[in-house]
């Protein structure tokens, strides 16, 4: 027989004893980190596109060329750091970026595609204007008349 014992049913294990398989939560300031990180990351990247809109001198692809290096130095390297605290740093950097350089890209495209949904308006309506011609108005979908009543 072997020296391992055998592991205690569910019933009986007592409630503040974490399960086997689940490590345990770090304490204190690593679960704070975990709670709060995309709650700083947001508030940064609104920040930072709310300083690009009144700022003249910055433009949204100033604010994605800033992005590429900070979210390839997490891709690369962040994930590995052997500080929790400069993981959790690099992720949050890493995330403002990135929801930053998106903003701006949205913002870049969002008049184009007003331009294209409006180009596409005209279009239809033009079209609609071209083919609604008054000989057509009366007529039943076999194509004759409809007698009046």
């Amino acid at each position: 027989m072997s020296d391992v014992p055998a592991p205690e049913p569910a019933a009986e294990r007592s409630p503040e004893t974490p399960p086997a398989t689940r490590p345990p939560t770090p304490p204190g300031r690593a679960k704070w980190w975990e709670t709060t990180r995309f709650k700083i990351a947001l508030g940064i990247a609104i920040a930072e596109c709310i300083f690009v809109a009144v700022e003249e001198d910055f433009s949204r692809v100033t604010v994605v060329v800033i992005a590429i290096p900070i979210v390839l130095f997490y891709l690369l390297a962040g994930r590995t750091l052997e500080s929790a605290h400069g993981r959790e740093v690099s992720w949050i950097l890493a995330m403002s970026q990135a929801l930053a350089a998106v903003a701006a890209v949205v913002a870049w495209l969002v008049p184009t595609i007003a331009l294209v949904l409006a180009g596409v308006f005209a279009a239809v309506a033009v079209y609609l204007l071209v083919h609604d011609r008054p000989a057509d108005r009366g007529t039943g979908p076999s194509g004759e008349g409809q007698q009046s009543p």
